[in-house]
């Protein structure tokens, strides 16, 4: 599980308000923090615990695949 999170996945941050909110599009996970730092620290927590999740639901390499971030070749994922 370690490995999946090494793989690009792009973050997108922003102010709204007070709080500043962080995006991982490909998974569609999103946390927020009330210092950038804390958004950053809470967006790798929620995305470790989403790909987690996905993998004891038996969903992650579809989550995966939807995402951009793996191709099915000759019935195998490849990394793209």
């Amino acid at each position: 599980m370690q490995n999946l999170l090494s793989l690009p996945f792009s973050t997108d941050i922003w102010k709204e308000g007070e709080m500043y909110v962080a995006y991982v599009p490909q998974l569609d996970v999103s946390s927020c923090g009330k210092t950038l730092e804390q958004a950053k620290k809470n967006i790798s927590d929620a995305v470790k615990g989403f790909l987690e999740e996905a993998h004891a639901l038996g969903t992650l390499e579809q989550i995966l695949e939807e995402g951009g971030l793996f191709m099915r070749m000759n019935g195998l994922l490849q990394n793209l």
